[in-house]
């Protein structure tokens, strides 16, 4: 039969299917325990309670919503609509009663409809469409890059002065391979989902040695629901530092003293920048592929590994060579360290507070000034708020996009952030500073 006996008999299906359950939103919410998670996407309500732990992003970026409205956070993370929404049919439960408002709880529906609106705009402009030949080049120079590495240890040796050069060389092939996987990972540079999946895996595994998976689901949590404490990892300190306004005081009071936050903004450049991926991140990637039995990335991450190796032990045996990668991974956590945390440290870091989508991006990121070198050194989280707000959008159209959001935001008098790149980065200090101060008055006084 034609398409358009399919469409026919599919629109006769949908008028011969029972009415579905209908729920308010005091009865959604109740859906929100570890064991019972339900969520609503377009007014349709699922329960994800047994799918979320085959979901491809991980199943805590589900269960964060849990109770809530998640249609534009759906809207965001996914491309394919139709693909994913066959995955949704048997997850549908009822949707929201006739009476009910299509936001829950405080959530500003004048704001959500201004941003979808915003949204069909950007897409009307083609700003969700890739240059290809831009993250070629990417590729192109980080590959450059890693031979430039290997030719300047071959050619002048073993010296300290080339071993330095070689190592700063590595280092920021390394950043900015960093930055490449983050594009693949967000699903921005292909249309389908498999190429982008293929080459994320390519570069995180083969080019960097880290885990495509164990990147989607730590970081789609981090986009689902920014700065939000017990929901967004990059906040979750393990007890090592106090962030925000709340939870310095919190600790206060209950007299927690792990480490001595009031000199936090001091040690942090002793065990923030210096250790996070050469001791935190390289020893949880290699875990949580064991643990999880990720063979496949671990197959991608132990190509690397084989490939430095085979390139360096030549030069510098065995042990030298894992020092060199090592003193590799210390330059490159510096350079991961500020650029990530100048957009989100220094904003709103709190507990859930259930705003809209828009609004809750912009309370947790903002932006540097653009320039050549802030889009090449950041991998263009300069651009953090437009990043934040259509992660699936090729970073290289964020500029163009970022005056509709100015005018969003001063439309409903959202602050729109946008700093110099040292006074963003001077930021981090004087935030984990203030932080400090009010777990100390806390401590000593309440």
């Amino acid at each position: 039969m034609g398409k358009g006996g399919e469409q026919g008999d599919e629109g006769a299906a949908e008028r011969d299917a029972p009415a579905l359950p209908t729920y308010s939103w005091e009865e959604v919410q109740k859906h929100n325990l570890r064991t019972d998670q339900w969520l609503v996407i377009d007014r349709k309500i699922y329960n994800v309670t047994q799918w979320k732990h085959r979901h491809p992003g991980g199943h805590r970026v589900l269960a964060h919503y849990a109770g809530e409205d998640a249609t534009d956070a759906f809207l965001a993370f996914h491309q394919d609509l139709h693909f994913v929404r066959k995955f949704m049919k048997p997850l549908l439960v009822g949707e929201l009663a006739p009476g009910e408002p299509s936001q829950d709880r405080d959530k500003s529906p004048q704001i959500t409809e201004d941003f979808r609106t915003l949204k069909k705009t950007a897409e009307d402009m083609k700003l969700f469409e890739t240059n290809h030949m831009f993250f070629l080049l990417l590729l192109a120079h980080i590959i450059v890059m890693e031979g430039l590495a290997w030719f300047t240890v071959f050619y002048f040796g073993t010296g300290w002065i080339s071993t330095i050069l070689t190592a700063v060389i590595l280092a920021i092939s390394q950043a900015q391979a960093g930055w490449l996987q983050h594009d693949y990972g967000h699903l921005s540079v292909y249309q389908k989902s498999t190429w982008n999946h293929f080459f994320h895996k390519f570069v995180i595994g083969h080019l960097k040695g880290a885990s495509a998976n164990w990147w989607n689901h730590r970081h789609f949590q981090h986009h689902a629901k920014p700065n939000t404490f017990q929901k967004d990892p990059d906040v979750n300190m393990l007890h090592v530092f106090v962030l925000g306004e709340w939870q310095p005081v919190e600790y206060g009071k209950k007299k927690l003293k792990y480490l001595p936050y009031n000199h936090q903004h001091q040690y942090f450049f002793l065990i923030g920048p210096p250790l996070l991926i050469p001791l935190y991140f390289q020893f949880q990637i290699i875990m949580t592929m064991i643990v999880r039995r990720d063979w496949v990335d671990l197959a991608w991450a132990i190509s690397y590994y084989t490939r430095f190796f085979f390139t360096y032990i030549p030069f510098y045996g065995i042990l030298g060579s894992l020092c060199f990668l090592n003193f590799i991974r210390f330059l490159e956590s510096h350079w991961f360290v500020w650029v990530t945390q100048m957009n989100h440290i220094p904003m709103d870091i709190d507990r859930e507070k259930y705003q809209d989508w828009f609004s809750s991006q912009l309370s947790a990121t903002c932006n540097v000034e653009q320039s050549f070198f802030n889009d090449w050194f950041s991998g263009h989280l300069n651009f953090q708020i437009e990043h934040h707000l259509f992660p699936t959008m090729p970073r290289h159209n964020y500029y163009k996009v970022a005056p509709l959001v100015k005018s969003l935001c001063a439309k409903h008098g959202i602050l729109y952030q946008e700093k110099p790149l040292m006074r963003a980065l001077l930021d981090i200090v004087g935030s984990l500073k203030k932080s400090g101060d009010l777990w100390l008055d806390a401590y000593l006084h309440k």
